[in-house]
């Protein structure tokens, strides 16, 4: 099997979900559109050599639809030869895009491939894209359905994480966010989204509020409180988790990840593919893999799948330098370095989507690319990444630094 190469990688800033968020008069053809672009003039990239652009779209409905990469290409300019795919796994969906193409790659059907994602939620409203899972009581009783904020409550009160440490983690991610933001970390990686005037519409990371502190969330409502008990969803819990006598809703908009719209690319080739662009690798793909996990908990798969990545790898944790868990909700990240007795100072080391946002199809793909210019600023070797997903699964994957 050919070894899967990581060469470059770009990400769009994240705009603000809502309709005055920066990004909103953008569709998300165009934010995809926009990481094409920078990957090709960054690398001298001759398109028709692309033997395929995939991209992850949890909502591909709408204008978000009919194969969005594909679509992306044409407004990018690409050559007709560079055929395009989406595919969706709730939010590790821009992971998953980036395995499927390194799997090619790994395979030998394809010497150079671009994955990642693409999400405007401002403009096609997260659920748009309907499903049996929530609509359908036949799909949905069995497997415990319920909001994804209640079940990440359900987590807190079963692994015992107090309002206070949400919190305090929440408030930790906005200042991490800042501090990379400050000190420049992203600024190799970020490509400012321009109007058709060449007029920057947003250069950086929009939903941040670096001046959130543990006085400032606590004045917050918990989100899902009345979600939970009026709604029966903590019933529901409950009747999966008998242990657990009653939910303690600790969540809200301060400690759980923000909406927003963005895009992210990732440039993968074999060694072949790295002679077509005449370059020298970053890193490459050591492994992947993706697990179901307790649909009631939901969001739980990064411990899940981490073990069976690890296992499958023949590595341990020992292993590796760096970890990046997306920040769907504060509790997710706290049981993760909980169940593995992970220093902080080796997770989402510049901050993560409760600060900068969760573009739900592109998130998967830009925490891969921020842990990857991490290992480079502080010349690490090994890094995995992964994310929480809907209905209870987990994807993860680790790279190596060339």
């Amino acid at each position: 099997m050919a070894e899967a190469y990581i060469y470059d990688h770009v990400r769009t800033p994240r705009g603000r979900g809502k309709k005055d968020g920066a990004l909103h008069e953008v569709p998300a053809v165009r934010l995809g559109a926009k990481v094409l672009e920078a990957l090709r003039d960054r690398n001298g990239l001759d398109t028709a050599k692309v033997d395929d652009i995939i991209y992850g779209c949890v909502d591909p409905v709408g204008e978000a639809g009919a194969v969005i990469p594909r679509a992306s290409a044409f407004e990018a300019g690409y050559d007709f030869k560079a055929p395009g795919i989406q595919i969706s796994r709730f939010c590790a969906s821009g992971l998953d895009a980036i395995n499927l193409g390194a799997a090619k790659i790994a395979f030998g059907s394809d010497d150079l491939v671009i994955a990642g994602g693409v999400e405007s939620m401002s403009r096609v409203g997260m659920g748009m894209a309907g499903g049996a899972w929530f609509m359908d009581p036949s799909v949905g009783i069995p497997s415990y359905f319920m909001p994804q904020g209640v079940s990440a409550d359900l987590i807190a009160t079963k692994y015992g994480f107090s309002r206070d440490d949400v919190d305090a983690y929440a408030v930790e991610s906005q200042k991490r966010s800042a501090r990379s933001w400050e000190e420049g970390r992203f600024d190799r990686s970020v490509v400012p989204v321009k109007d058709q005037n060449g007029l920057t519409i947003l250069a950086r990371d929009e939903h941040m509020r670096p001046s959130t502190d543990m006085q400032s969330l606590g004045a917050l409502n918990a989100s899902f409180g009345m979600m939970g008990e009026m709604g029966g969803y903590d019933a529901v819990g409950i009747q999966a988790h008998p242990e657990i006598e009653t939910v303690n809703h600790v969540h809200h908009a301060g400690n759980s990840s923000g909406i927003v719209d963005g895009a992210a690319a990732v440039l993968l080739g074999s060694r072949e593919g790295g002679a077509i662009l005449g370059q020298k690798p970053r890193a490459k793909i050591r492994a992947f893999a993706n697990i179901g996990s307790d649909p009631a908990l939901m969001l739980t798969g990064p411990v899940d799948v981490t073990e069976k990545l690890l296992a499958r790898a023949g590595m341990s944790l020992a292993d590796i330098d760096l970890f990046e868990l997306n920040e769907a909700f504060a509790a997710v990240v706290l049981r993760y370095c909980q169940a593995f007795d992970i220093d902080h100072a080796k997770m989402n080391v510049n901050g993560g989507a409760i600060a900068m946002g969760h573009p739900l199809g592109a998130t998967g793909a830009m925490i891969l690319g921020t842990v990857l210019d991490e290992m480079e600023r502080t010349d690490k070797t090994v890094a995995l990444v992964t994310l929480c997903i809907g209905a209870g699964m987990g994807t993860a994957t680790i790279i190596e630094r060339m």
